[in-house]
């Protein structure tokens, strides 16, 4: 899952992204609103970690700014404000969780891993795909039952591609989502061709049919019939 923390407080952003990224996750920071705001409009992320009070501006208009872009990436705030007021505005706007700091770290991730449950697989914690069997939870991927063996960018590929079914994904795309912002020093997206050539490899060679198609001078496709 890529995540964007916006947290001015900077140990706990930091004990946040540094907690969110040993449990496998794409994780960046803002550490106020206007990199907030610029992080939001120029990278897409799969769920907003958001502090209401902010050097510079409010986390709430940020939540705003993205249901009004009809952006479907997932929210949750944390504040140090048990008001039942900021709790309602906040889920009103089209936050989906709510956190009073402070909190346990495995909370947070434990809502997380709900959250993309709820938005993408209708709260299921078992995804099949035809004769693929994913377990987010646990990072399993099995097909016709029996277990595929996949590395963490593999699998994150994978759940890319299934989260994205029949859309086409370019390379920017791809490279943004799974390693995040700093790819924007990299002058070359071959490692995601190798990627992708081992995933699909290793899903044909368990009895997939080919489910990822080129897409000629734009990227790729999860494509189910």
């Amino acid at each position: 899952m890529k995540i964007l923390v916006i947290e001015d407080e900077k140990a706990l952003s930091e004990s946040i992204v540094k907690y969110l990224k040993q449990e496998g996750h794409v994780c960046e920071s803002a550490l106020n609103y206007n990199t907030a705001d610029n992080k939001v409009g120029s990278y897409d992320y799969d769920c907003l970690i958001v502090d209401i009070t902010l050097p510079g501006g409010n986390g709430l208009d940020i939540i705003r700014k993205l249901r009004k872009e009809d952006s479907q990436a997932g929210v949750i705030i944390i504040s140090a404000k048990n008001s039942l007021d900021d709790k309602l505005v906040g889920l009103d706007i089209g936050a989906d969780d709510y956190l009073t700091k402070p909190f346990h770290l495995s909370e947070l991730n434990a809502r997380l891993k709900s959250l993309l449950r709820r938005r993408n697989f209708d709260g299921k914690k078992e995804i099949n795909i035809n004769e693929i069997t994913i377990t987010p939870d646990l990072e399993l991927v099995s097909v016709n039952n029996k277990q595929l063996f996949l590395t963490k960018k593999e699998y994150d590929l994978l759940m890319y591609f299934v989260t994205n079914k029949n859309r086409v994904l370019t390379k920017d795309a791809i490279a943004e989502h799974l390693w995040g912002d700093n790819i924007d020093a990299s002058d070359s997206f071959d490692f995601i061709y190798n990627h992708i050539k081992n995933l699909r490899k290793k899903l044909i060679e368990k009895g997939c049919p080919d489910y990822i198609k080129t897409v000629y001078a734009m990227g790729y496709k999860f494509v189910l019939e």
